[in-house]
């Protein structure tokens, strides 16, 4: 009989304890429904999801996300320990840099456009308002665009130029957002100088300080035009960075009068010599030109340039000019002639409204045009003036020398 008593005993004393921890249970699962953390509800509770801690946008699987939106990492309740994200485009990954609050509980990068074309990869771990650990990683992928704008650009990197260079971005598209394309494009200078850019339409680009360059001068052109928005629906392909060096100054000056070139390097008069300008009925245009292309022998055909005969053909078509140096885009060059008599150099004027030197079939090194041509510069200026013609455009060629530094700088779209 004893013994069955002992039994019933120790059956309540079990049922009771299970009953004790049941209450426990029950009310651990009150204090963690009531949001509590202490106690055995933190040793417990079911963690929440990693979404309700960090809260990523754009949304995770995410595609053809478009230029305007931002990327952003919260926690709304917690704090952020580490921020991962990592950009891969043209087949490279690189880190997008970026700056976690000061209260710890937002994550935003440095450059606040997204690239297009890019898939981004982010990583996050953060700390919940109970101290409990979460990590979160998302993807997605940026708008890819069907067309593209690029600016060709002049002179070449690592080019010693004359002092009368003019940075020329020439745009395969025509560009709407000027002002935007204008900011994408820095030009610099070391010594420093101001620089200002001014257009030409809507499809050329140019930069340059109020004087000539002083010789010496390291110019830095940097295009951040890749994913700038050029026109409705055209973004920029470039981001690259290069420079050139500005030379020794020299400047011609072509009377058209006396049928004379004053060369003068650094100031100091070099030579003058004889020439031949444009015709009577054919004249040179007046004003300050660049050399833009020097060619050691090229063919000339007046067709290409409005010069034609009744049947169509050119006036002219000399299959081998020696000694060319581009000054419009028009087709004022200078350069040897064989062709005219010697007399003619330093007495009259003949051309099609190029400038002539005296040369020899296939160009000769002691020939003036051969003279000049060795000791020329892409970048160098050459003014034309007493010619009974117009001042040359400004946009015909470099002939942004010819405005004054304030129509220049009128001719910005970011003022």
């Amino acid at each position: 009989m004893r013994h069955v008593e002992g039994r019933a005993r120790r059956a309540r004393a079990t049922l009771a304890a299970v009953m004790t921890w049941a209450g426990l249970l029950a009310g651990v699962a009150g204090c963690t429904s009531d949001g509590g953390g202490g106690g055995i509800g933190g040793a417990f509770g079911a963690p929440p999801a990693p979404e309700d801690v960090i809260r990523v946008t754009p949304d995770d699987g995410s595609r053809e996300v478009r230029p305007g939106a931002k990327l952003r990492v919260r926690v709304p309740g917690g704090r952020l320990e580490s921020v991962k994200v990592v950009r891969s485009q043209d087949a490279q990954d690189s880190p997008v840099p970026g700056r976690v609050s000061a209260d710890g509980t937002s994550w935003a990068p440095d450059d606040d456009r997204l690239a297009l074309a890019a898939r981004y990869t982010v990583d996050v771990v953060a700390l919940d308002g109970s101290g409990r650990r979460s990590a979160r990683h998302t993807t997605f992928t940026t708008h890819v665009p069907e067309e593209r704008f690029i600016g060709y650009v002049s002179p070449e990197d690592r080019a010693t130029v004359g002092t009368g260079m003019i940075v020329s971005l020439e745009f395969n598209r025509e560009i709407r957002h000027r002002a935007a394309v204008e900011r994408a494009v820095r030009v610099t200078a070391e010594p420093a100088v101001e620089i200002r850019p001014h257009w030409f339409g809507r499809s050329r680009l140019d930069f340059r300080p109020r004087a000539y360059w002083k010789p010496g001068t390291k110019v830095t052109v940097d295009l951040r035009l890749r994913d700038v928005e050029g026109a409705p629906g055209v973004y920029g392909l470039q981001h690259k960075k290069f420079s050139f060096t500005v030379g020794r100054s020299q400047v011609s000056l072509v009377d058209a009068s006396r049928h004379t070139m004053q060369v003068r390097r650094d100031g100091e008069l070099l030579a003058t010599v004889p020439i031949t300008a444009g015709a009577p009925k054919t004249t040179t245009y007046n004003g300050k030109m660049v050399v833009t292309e020097m060619l050691e022998l090229t063919r000339m055909n007046g067709a290409t340039v409005g010069f034609k005969k009744a049947n169509g053909k050119g006036e002219y078509d000399i299959p081998d000019v020696p000694h060319a140096m581009r000054l419009t885009a028009s087709g004022t060059f200078l350069h040897g002639n064989y062709w005219a008599p010697e007399s003619v150099f330093g007495r009259s004027n003949v051309s099609h409204g190029c400038v002539g030197l005296r040369d020899v079939k296939g160009g000769g090194a002691d020939t003036p045009a051969g003279w000049f041509f060795d000791r020329s510069l892409i970048g160098d200026v050459v003014e034309v003036v007493n010619s009974n013609d117009k001042e040359v455009a400004a946009d015909n060629g470099l002939g942004g020398w010819n405005m004054s530094w304030q129509e220049w700088k009128a001719g910005s779209a970011a003022r």
